[in-house]
């Protein structure tokens, strides 16, 4: 019965269109009524799940994201990388997918970067006479990276939700980020030679240098993050928090695109985003809560178990229902919801959690771009006005590579658990 209130209130509300922040604080308040737990156990759980430090990490990326976006850094970024592409045929295409690498390494969004660079990069790619929807995916598929790349928002949660090292697994997803930009761009090569699209001409070495020196400042910060919280200097948390007020003075005084009248809107934006992500960590605590007082996640560890102790099988099992679940959840609850019952179970047949963290991220990150609920697909179609449906199928190559990395990363963990030996 408890199933059963569960998924008739969730997918009721779903299909009503309700905000999955929403349907998920529904759904388990039903639950926990139904189970007769009283209402002030209710609202504990709510306030005990963001009562977290290292969930301070999310606002403060937000942030950082947000000066970024729109303080003229991600103009440096992508005029840096046409200085390396400008000569390469099909070098807008190139740029899109190297400025996604580089701003995920930034923001830490997905969908933030997909806004950025769709807004940037699709009108210049259309007056080169680029095809309109290979331009949106691109766009789609280089801005998800960012929900990969350090410092990401996804890998921050997982890593507080199942008590991983967030350093370990910022630095074991450097890798497999980049791999997956690599393909973009073999695979963008490949189509732009194969419709003959222009090279925007080499830039002269010195003013790759001159954009270099612009860009610096910008390329130094995920270096910053990654160095700091490795070395021990700072805390994923105060690393946010440095990174913030970075992004900030860079916007001010170095590219001065974000004027003191700015600062208040972009602070603004940052919080409702952060604020619905809180209503879903909130909603997602008590629904674990609930699951955990059952002794569910204890039962589906011992379903999947029976199933097979062979820990590929299970992986790629693993795998098929987390594809499913990113093509109806976000990364953040669906992360809340499964890393409770499925870690347990992998681990029980020698998976670690650093590995399986990078491919829940990254497999979650294809439901960014799969409907029904793709956000980075729906930005995407918002900005370049190509219909969901035909988006969906250009889609298609870009997310054969995030999966090809996965299938890696699942026969191979040493391609992402070295960096805790």
């Amino acid at each position: 019965m408890l199933t059963a209130i569960i998924i008739v209130t969730f997918v009721l509300f779903l299909v009503l269109g309700l905000p999955i922040a929403f349907v998920l604080t529904i759904s388990s308040i039903a639950a926990a009524l139904y189970l007769g737990y009283p209402f002030d156990i209710i609202c504990q759980r709510f306030f005990t799940a963001i009562d977290s430090f290292p969930l301070m990490a999310i606002p403060l990326f937000m942030l950082a994201g947000s000066f970024m976006s729109k303080g003229g850094i991600t103009e440096a970024i992508i005029a840096f990388a046409l200085s390396i592409v400008g000569g390469i045929r099909g070098s807008l295409a190139h740029v899109v997918a190297i400025s996604g690498i580089i701003m995920g390494g930034i923001s830490g969004s997905g969908v933030a970067d997909t806004a950025a660079l769709g807004t940037v990069m699709v009108p210049e790619m259309k007056k080169r006479g680029y095809n309109v929807e290979f331009s949106a995916a691109l766009v789609a598929a280089s801005g998800a990276i960012g929900l990969i790349i350090p410092p990401s928002i996804a890998i921050i949660i997982y890593g507080v939700t199942t008590q991983s090292s967030i350093g370990d697994l910022f630095l074991a997803a450097i890798l497999p980020g980049v791999a997956i930009g690599l393909g973009f761009l073999i695979y963008s090569w490949w189509y732009t030679r194969k419709h003959d699209y222009p090279a925007e001409g080499a830039v002269p070495f010195k003013e790759m240098v001159h954009r270099f020196r612009v860009a610096f400042w910008a390329l130094l910060m995920p270096v910053m993050i990654i160095w700091g919280i490795r070395g021990g200097v700072f805390t994923p948390t105060e690393g946010g928090a440095v990174v913030a007020v970075y992004a900030l003075i860079l916007s001010l005084g170095v590219y001065r695109k974000l004027t003191l009248k700015d600062i208040l809107p972009v602070c603004m934006d940052a919080a409702i985003n952060t604020a619905a992500i809180a209503i879903i960590i909130a909603a997602t605590s008590l629904f674990g809560w609930i699951l955990a007082a059952e002794r569910i996640p204890q039962m589906l560890s011992a379903a999947l178990v029976s199933i097979s102790d062979n820990r590929m099988v299970l992986l790629l099992i693993v795998i098929g229902l987390l594809l499913i679940c990113g093509m109806f959840l976000d990364s953040s609850p669906a992360i809340l919801l499964l890393c409770p019952i499925l870690a347990p179970a992998l681990q029980q047949v020698g998976v670690n959690l650093v590995q399986f963290g990078i491919i829940m991220v990254i497999t979650l990150t294809v439901g960014l771009l799969t409907p029904p609920v793709g956000t980075a697909l729906f930005v995407a179609s918002n900005v370049t006005k190509v219909p969901l449906t035909r988006l969906s199928i250009r889609v298609l190559p870009f997310i054969g590579v995030m999966m090809l990395v996965t299938l890696v990363i699942a026969f191979i963990p040493e391609t992402v658990t070295w960096v805790i030996r």
